[in-house]
């Protein structure tokens, strides 16, 4: 029997390289791989499905299947996560020394509608109470060129929201003081965002959350949830003719998530064994917060369709039923 070859594109990092580079086939399948940077990638497939299969970001997919948009299932496979909230860029003088701070401030994202901002901008009410109508909002990337545009994003009634004209970027606005705190920040060259200066290393910008570790801790202890931005989504037509394709898919990204959680026990193994790392640490390695499947992340995937429609980006609220593939819903 032939493989059934699918285009694919996913973003490069440490767990999707086994699939990248071979290490890792999925069953009966051949992907025709596109590694690509998650912004454009996610425009690309929701404004024209380019690909078979793609990384995909979970409120971008939410936002077009809450208006009626089902070219798409998702795989509860999670490539990125991060504590998106404590990724907020602040200028050094513009007074914001805590989080209550940035009522009344300006702000810059690539993109309202993206997952990583949704979620600072949830975690900031639930856990600060600051509201996303206490900031004004200016989004870099065009109506023409967003998730947004493609998923005839409207800005909430009440928002006060402005697109940067073509000529402006976030690291100018930020720089020259026409913005007060970037939401989330974005260098890599692609086709939809343009802003490309080393903010890291300037001195007039600096982290929200000096200690990015101890609030990032802070917050899983008290939530237990690990905040999830990529899914990954297959053609509902290519499911609905050959079903086996969703969990060989699964499988194969699973395998690969294995090979890096192995490598990170083959690494710190001597470690453990002189006593030198704490043995806490292989508890929390064993409990992979990474892990794949639908009750792993329920936690947070119910946290984050909450916060899709408090900040009234869903046409109309969305369920986990909607979204993924029948067959791993019980993964």
């Amino acid at each position: 029997m032939s493989e059934l070859e699918l285009t694919a594109a996913l973003t490069v990092n440490e767990r999707t390289r086994p699939l990248l580079n071979g290490d890792v086939r999925p069953a009966g399948i051949r992907l025709l791989l596109s590694p690509m940077e998650s912004a454009e990638m996610f425009w690309r497939q929701l404004e024209f499905a380019e690909f078979d299969v793609s990384e995909m970001s979970i409120s971008g997919l939410s936002a077009a299947v809450s208006r009626g948009d089902d070219r798409w299932w998702a795989l509860p496979i999670f490539t990125v996560r991060r504590f998106y909230h404590t990724q907020l860029l602040v200028r050094a003088d513009a007074g914001i020394e805590r989080p209550e701070d940035l009522r009344g401030k300006r702000a810059g994202v690539p993109e309202y509608v993206q997952t990583s901002v949704v979620w600072a901008r949830g975690i900031l009410e639930d856990q600060f109470g600051v509201k996303p109508t206490d900031l004004e909002w200016f989004m870099e990337r065009s109506a023409d060129r967003s998730l947004g545009g493609a998923t005839q994003f409207q800005p909430p009634p009440g928002l006060r929201f402005s697109y940067l004209a073509d000529s402006q970027s976030l690291d100018r606005m930020l720089l020259d003081g026409e913005l007060d705190v970037l939401f989330h920040y974005i260098t890599a060259r692609n086709l939809v965002d343009r802003s490309r200066a080393d903010l890291g290393s300037d001195r007039r910008v600096r982290p929200l959350f000096p200690d990015v570790a101890a609030e990032s801790a802070r917050y899983y202890a008290q939530t237990s949830i690990y905040p999830v931005n990529h899914c990954v989504v297959v053609r509902r037509s290519i499911v609905e003719r050959y079903p086996w394709v969703a969990l060989n898919l699964f499988d194969a990204f699973q395998a690969a998530a294995e090979m890096v959680r192995r490598r990170s026990f083959e690494t710190l193994a001597p470690y453990f064994a002189a006593g030198l790392v704490d043995r806490h640490l292989h508890g929390v390695l064993a409990r992979d917060p990474w892990a794949y499947g639908i009750a792993a992340a329920r936690p947070a995937l119910d946290t984050l369709l909450r916060y899709l429609e408090t900040q009234q980006l869903l046409a109309r609220p969305v369920r986990i039923d909607e979204l993924f593939a029948p067959s791993t819903l019980g993964l």
